[in-house]
This record gives C-alpha cells, sequence and structure tokens, in this order.
C-alpha cells in the first residue's frame, strides 16, 4: 500500500510538473508570436511611413523644384515630424535619388495604359502636350519637371540616366514606328520633343505663346 501511495504521489507530480512545462511552452508560443505580430505591424508602419514620404516628396519636387523644398517641409507634408525622416533616408539627396526613380518608373508603367497603335501612339502625345499636363507640374511627367535639376546633382545623374533609357526602350517597343531600325531614334525625337515644348511653355510668362509652342511640336511629331 506504502509503495502504491509513494507511486501516485509521484505520478501526480509529474503530471503537475509537465503541466507546468505545458503551461510554459504555450506562454512563451504565445509570446513569440504577439512577438512576431509587432515586428510586422511594426514593419508595415515603417513601409507605410516611408512610401508616405516619397509620395509627397514627389509632388513638391515636382511643383517646386528639389533647390526650393526643404526636408522638413517633405515631412510637414507627409503629417510626420522632422525627426523621423533620417530612419527613412541617410540624406535629402538619397530621397531625391529614390523619388525620381519611383516616378520615373511609374511613367514607364503608365505608357501601358495607352493601346501600342497609332492611335494610342496620338493620344500619348496629346495629353503629355496638353494645357492640362503644362499646368499641373505636381502631378505630372518627373522628367519634363526635374530634368533641368537633375545636371546639377551628380548623385542623380545615374539614377536619371538608368530610368530615361527605360522610358526610351519602351516608347520604342511599345508604339509603332518606320521601321524597327529607326524605332530607337524616333522615341528619342519624340520624347525630347514632347520634354522640351512643356520646358518651354511652362517657363514662358505669355499663355497664347505657350499654347504656340505646344500646337506647333504636337503638329510635327503626330
Amino acid at each position: 500500500m506504502q509503495n502504491q501511495w509513494v507511486m501516485g504521489r509521484a505520478g501526480a507530480g509529474l503530471r503537475s510538473a509537465c503541466s507546468r512545462c505545458d503551461e510554459h511552452d504555450i506562454h512563451h508560443a504565445v509570446e513569440r508570436q504577439s512577438f512576431g505580430c509587432t515586428l510586422g505591424q511594426s514593419a508595415n508602419e515603417t513601409a507605410r511611413k516611408h512610401q508616405q514620404i516619397l509620395d509627397q516628396s514627389s509632388r513638391l519636387f515636382r511643383e517646386r523644384g528639389f533647390s526650393a523644398v526643404s526636408v522638413g517641409q517633405v515631412m510637414q507634408a507627409a503629417g510626420l515630424t522632422h525627426g523621423p525622416f533620417y530612419n527613412h533616408f541617410a540624406s535629402k539627396e538619397a530621397l531625391m535619388a529614390e523619388t525620381l526613380t519611383q516616378e520615373m518608373r511609374r511613367s514607364v508603367e503608365k505608357l501601358g495604359e495607352y493601346p501600342a497603335t497609332e492611335k494610342g501612339l496620338a493620344k500619348y502625345i496629346g495629353e503629355y502636350l496638353s494645357q492640362q499636363h503644362k499646368d499641373d507640374s505636381a502631378d505630372g511627367c518627373p522628367t519634363s519637371a526635374l530634368a533641368a535639376e537633375v545636371r546639377q546633382h551628380s548623385d542623380l545623374r545615374k539614377p536619371f540616366t538608368l530610368q530615361l533609357e527605360g522610358m526610351i526602350q519602351k516608347i520604342a517597343a511599345h508604339f509603332p514606328w518606320r521601321s524597327r531600325r529607326s524605332a530607337r531614334g524616333d522615341a528619342i525625337h519624340l520624347y525630347a520633343s514632347m520634354v522640351g515644348a512643356i520646358i518651354l511653355a511652362r517657363a514662358v510668362n505669355d499663355e497664347k505663346f505657350a499654347g504656340e509652342i505646344l500646337d506647333a511640336v504636337r503638329q510635327r511629331i503626330q
């Protein structure tokens, strides 16, 4: 009887210890899961804020130019304080480079919205050389808005060159041209003409003359 009582006590103790072990393991598993969720939420929040900064800087840079926009103005537009900026970007120049890359990539992607036909090309030219685009630099083409300033920043010239190459390749491949051999040259001529026309039309203080510039270029490249 005594042996049975001892064995019963030992078994109860073992079950209690196992129960405590199970509870301990479950507790740590919950902690790990909670920690993982917290990390995931934190990463998502960081990514959201990063994109928010990029989107606001993109509008401000295109509207006012790189030199006329401060980090503080970008963060204020994004609804954030100045301090966290350096958690996202090493410098204003790093923000400029990433913003320029993002917006030029978006411009390339947007080309896919136009039909790969002569009518699609005509629509693209018409919208690019429109009064609306001239008046809306903040939401317009980053090339025409910022190219003149890129040459003043050596760190921007490489990403600008890469994205401009991508734009020319997309235009040459997407739309119909006189021949495959002439496609790249025709694409360069088209894009350079449109960008230059928008830059000049925005620069003059005569709306009639600005319209004349846009119309003349449109007629000659369509």
